[in-house]
């Protein structure tokens, strides 16, 4: 992941931390990996999704586990520069940067360290098609709903979930959230 990272820009590095230092203090539910790595590919340089999430994982395993030993800034910098001599200047300076204006920001609780490993939700959206024809039936004429749910897992990085229904399946489904709705009136 080291050699990703020499070829981010400052800039788009800088931008991941500080959506990882929001991300752990709750802020935002994830990092948008997908729309930054677009970003990121548009201004000419080549990465995909999956190293940019490595990088994201790992930074965000580097300020969780500086939180919860309270490190300071050149605490965290020499720690760095013992174990991960590999990291570009401008990584680390980023990373110093970063650390020194946010870091202490992060709330290591007790429960936010003993909860469940769950996704959070983030967005749902559905659209509503209609198949007219496959090379095996000529006349479908068949509706369905698509949803996707846009889901942050826990380690904050953002993926979309796609599934298809029946009209009659979307209709239970969505009665089901209504009846969720009625119970958390009561609450």
């Amino acid at each position: 992941a080291a050699d990703k990272i020499t070829l981010i820009h400052q800039d788009f590095f800088a931008e991941l931390c500080e959506q990882i230092i929001q991300h752990l203090n709750h802020k935002i539910p994830g990092v948008n990996t997908a729309e930054l790595c677009q970003r990121i590919q548009t201004s000419g340089i080549e990465i995909n999704v999956g190293d940019l999430a490595k990088i994201a994982n790992i930074v965000s395993f580097l300020f969780s586990t500086a939180a919860r030993g309270n490190l300071s800034t050149e605490e965290l910098v020499t720690a760095l520069g013992n174990t991960v001599s590999v990291l570009p200047k401008h990584a680390v300076q980023v990373i110093r940067h970063v650390w020194n204006e946010q870091g202490k920001s992060i709330s290591v609780s007790e429960d936010a360290r003993n909860t469940a490993t769950v996704g959070q939700f983030v967005d749902i959206k559905w659209k509503l098609g209609v198949a007219m024809s496959s090379d095996t039936c000529r006349s479908l004429k068949y509706p369905y709903v698509t949803v996707t749910l846009k889901v942050a897992d826990p380690s904050g990085q953002i993926t979309d979930k796609s599934f298809e229904m029946t009209v009659p399946q979307f209709k239970n489904f969505f009665r089901q959230f209504k009846e969720m709705a009625a119970v958390l009136e009561t609450v």
